[in-house]
């Protein structure tokens, strides 16, 4: 066997190795209204939203993802730039026992050109960056999840937001046939954030939602949610005046490859 023959054949074992110890997904879909923590992205408007994901058997997995027509850092925020989210993550996931696994890991959303806070745009000075990093933990047992975020600098933009964090109590329920059900509630605090009637906690809210989804077969997976929030209407309604925590009923699909 000539030097050529055994180069290609290493290659070949590499590559073949490489596949089996790791595996990279894509996927893309779209929601009639882009809901993140309960709170309105879109301005209630649809969003085609795709990422892709790295995992690797060790644990190790690395991930993006992109979504369109995002309103808020407009019309919240009062920046002039901004229409779209790009998140990049990483972590680590294991097996403690039999039924109980953790999640570790670092995530950081960013809106691309986006100048919220910066001078000369309406409401500067009320503002920061919208683009934002948080890491996380999380335990499963059994079909019962619980997971803990919070905020490395200004949280969304939100001034002196710091150390914002967010608990997460969810549960993923097979029903047959394709269907699951995930009940949901989470706390989100935002410390130092004031309103005309609260003072520190104005922007502190529980959000809640129920989703079915359906597993359509090769890929594709369709969902109905419903949400709400107790979020403060007069700290979470925009400049165009929409509440951003009203209660909605959305649906959304995806296929997976």
């Amino acid at each position: 066997m000539n030097l050529k023959s055994k180069i290609a054949l290493a290659a070949l074992a590499l590559t073949a190795g490489t596949s089996a110890m790791a595996q990279l997904s894509y996927n893309i879909g779209a929601v009639s209204d882009y809901r993140v923590r309960g709170i309105a992205q879109t301005a209630t408007q649809p969003s085609v939203q795709g990422g892709l994901d790295f995992a690797h058997k060790s644990g190790l997995y690395l991930g993006a993802w992109a979504a369109s027509n995002v309103r808020w850092i407009k019309d919240f925020n009062g920046a002039s730039k901004g229409d779209y989210e790009v998140d990049v993550y990483g972590g680590y996931k294991a097996e403690i026992k039999p039924g109980l696994s953790y999640d570790v890991g670092l995530i950081t959303y960013q809106y691309p050109g986006n100048d919220s806070g910066d001078v000369g745009t309406t409401g500067a000075g009320s503002f920061s960056n919208a683009s934002t990093k948080e890491f996380y933990g999380a335990l499963t047992y059994s079909v019962v999840t619980l997971k803990y975020s919070q905020s490395m600098g200004d949280f969304l933009g939100n001034l002196n937001s710091n150390g914002s964090r967010y608990w997460d109590l969810s549960a993923n329920f097979d029903l047959g046939s394709g269907f699951t059900l995930t009940p949901h509630v989470g706390r989100q605090t935002i410390p130092n954030q004031n309103s005309a009637t609260n003072t520190g906690d104005a922007a502190d809210y529980t959000d809640y939602a129920l989703t079915l989804a359906k597993d359509f077969g090769s890929g594709l997976t369709g969902t109905v949610a419903a949400m709400s929030t107790d979020a403060k209407e007069n700290f979470y309604t925009d400049a165009n005046g929409r509440f951003l925590g009203k209660s909605v009923v959305l649906v959304g699909v995806k296929y997976s490859f």
